[in-house]
Formats: structure tokens, sequence, C-alpha cells
């Protein structure tokens, strides 16, 4: 039996390259849907499943994740399983809203690069963070993001939906990863979806943070694996 495609949904200030180090595992299977081209987070799963097969893999990460949910909700029959990293599944607060707008104002300024520098921090774990190879690496990504897509994400993860009332209706297989030490997509996130998606499974990746593939594809890629398989 031919191996279902996957379907790839990229996280905010990332691209593709992101993906790199689970290359091997996707083999060709992968389709790398458009991160940047709508400031919602349903014009994107609109737009990933105008793109996508009949029925397939989901593989999304942080912002991917709020696009996954979206997916999940209108199109559930067409998803084989779903691998949830380093994401969450509540609305944003008033407070990270009002950070967003600053992030925004910042960007409008043409401070897009001062906006870039704040965030890597929060993105990796303290020990990576003078990883001058991985911070490279980071900023390279956010550069070839750019700032008006910067901006269309920042619009679409604002306006996007509480996806905690529907965690009880996700009933393909679930996989839900994150690093122990992630700034953005906390502990309690985590046990909270876990709690919620009626068998799914959850593994927490030690001494990482939000960017997991980049900081634990030691561990990342045999679970991926073993998942996909």
């Amino acid at each position: 039996m031919t191996a279902l495609p996957v379907v790839v949904l990229t996280g905010q200030l990332l691209t593709r390259d992101f993906w790199e180090p689970l290359a091997a595992v996707f083999g060709d299977r992968a389709l790398y849907a458009d991160n940047g081209a709508d400031e919602s987070i349903t014009g994107m799963a609109t737009r990933a499943l105008d793109a996508a097969p009949v029925r397939f893999h989901l593989v999304a990460h942080a912002m991917g994740g709020f696009v996954a949910f979206d997916i999940l909700r209108r199109a559930h029959e067409r998803v084989a399983s779903v691998t949830l990293m380093s994401t969450l599944a509540p609305a944003d607060t008033p407070v990270q809203t009002e950070r967003r707008l600053g992030y925004a104002r910042l960007v409008e300024e043409g401070r897009f690069e001062q906006v870039v520098e704040e965030r890597i921090p929060i993105l990796l774990h303290k020990d990576r963070r003078s990883d001058a190879a991985l911070l490279q690496r980071v900023r390279r990504m956010a550069q070839d993001t750019g700032a008006e897509r910067f901006l269309k994400q920042q619009r679409a993860i604002m306006t996007r939906e509480d996806s905690r009332p529907g965690l009880a209706a996700i009933h393909c297989p679930a996989l839900i990863v994150a690093g122990a030490d992630d700034d953005i997509a906390s502990a309690a996130h985590q046990a909270e979806m876990h709690a919620a998606i009626p068998g799914a499974r959850r593994e927490t990746l030690p001494h990482c943070g939000h960017l997991v593939t980049l900081e634990r594809i030691d561990l990342l890629a045999p679970l991926m694996a073993g998942w996909l398989a």
C-alpha cells in the first residue's frame, strides 16, 4: 500500500528549512503549505486544503498548529493523523494581542530586524542561544520570511479561533510534541490538549525549546519515523 502524503504546516517566521532535518523521514511524501500568503488562519487552512490530496497526514508546528485545528474542524475525514508540535489551542489573550500589535508597529516603522532579535531568545533553549550556526539559521529563515509575510502571520494569529472547544472532536490519531523548556507552548498547554483529544499521545523532548526540529532532531526523527510509519 502506498504511504499517504504528509501536509506540512510551518510556524511563524520559519520556512521550509525548518523541516530539513526531517527530510529523510518525510521522503518524497511532504507537501509544504504556504504559511504567509493569507491574513487569516482560515485562509491558510483553505489554501492548504485546496492543494492537498483527498487524504493525508498533517504535521504542524506552532502557528501551523492553529491551521491544523481549522483543517480538522472543516475536513476531519481527510486527515489520517495529526502531529501537533510546539503549539497550543487557546486564542490570544489581550496581553498577547497587545504585544503582537507592538511588533506590528515596529515592523511598520522599518524595524523588522529588531523584532527578529527580540523573538530569537524566546524560541531557543537557554543553552542554545549562543550557538552561532543555529542563530544564523534562524535569522536567515526570518529574513526569508520578510516583513510583509510576518505582518500577515501576526494578523492571522491575533484573529484566530479558540480551538479548545473542538479538541474532543478530534478522533484521528494525534501526536503532541513539545520541548520541555518551550517558553511559548508551555507544559500546561500540552497537558490541556493531551487531556482533551481522545487517545492522544504526548511526547516531551528534554533540553529543548520551541524549535524542536533544530534543537532535538536526535529524538524527534526516530519518533516521527515511527509515527508516520
